[in-house]
């Protein structure tokens, strides 16, 4: 699918067909795709819990406002980051660069991220905002419908995914065949609103 299309016919959809399984090869060229997403310092700090048990499904929706997509899509991914990704082994995210960029790359990570609790934390949010779009729109060029989440209870899931405490949530993202479309766009703002030039 075009890229264009696939930005105008991306919607939030609601229902999904419980009984579609994607395919293993499915899964991986996803994923495949959504690992391109770009990184600050290419630190890579995401991390996907793909929530396959339908027992943790059925727990998780739960605590997720009883939203039908949680347990119903063929994926459920938990979009979540690693806020000390940044000081694990940081030399093998520029492995395959030229020495020289590495020797300054190394180094500038720790300078940016250390004893900045909340830098982490806004690193964290961007590059999981960034992977869902990724995943969101690669799905829809590979004919499956998604849906964003943060309708749930953070902290529940954190605990049913035993998430570790150097880690958090962003988001979920379900991916999967829609049985109902999702409603007419509701209403776009006009692009001057939305675009300023320069400045407020």
């Amino acid at each position: 699918m075009d890229t264009f299309e696939a930005i105008k016919t991306r919607r939030a959809v609601k229902h999904y067909d419980p009984n579609h399984q994607m395919t293993g090869d499915e899964i991986e060229q996803l994923m495949s795709l959504v690992k391109l997403s770009p990184t600050a310092f290419n630190i890579q700090n995401f991390r996907f819990v793909s929530v396959q048990d339908q027992s943790l499904r059925e727990s998780i929706r739960a605590v997720s406002w009883d939203q039908a997509q949680v347990t119903d899509a063929s994926l459920l991914l938990i979009l979540c980051a690693d806020l000390k990704a940044w000081e694990k082994e940081p030399a093998r995210y520029w492995d395959n660069a030229p020495e020289e960029v590495r020797d300054f790359m190394v180094p500038a990570i720790d300078q940016y991220y250390r004893d900045k609790e909340q830098v982490q934390r806004d690193e964290a949010m961007r590059s999981c905002g960034i992977a869902a779009q990724t995943i969101m729109l690669a799905a829809k060029a590979m004919g499956y419908d998604t849906c964003p989440m943060d309708g749930f209870d953070f902290d529940a899931v954190a605990k049913l995914i035993n998430l570790p405490d150097d880690h958090v949530i962003a988001m979920f993202v379900a991916v999967g065949k829609a049985t109902k479309a999702a409603w007419e766009r509701p209403g776009q703002l006009p692009i001057d609103e939305i675009l300023l030039k320069d400045h407020f």
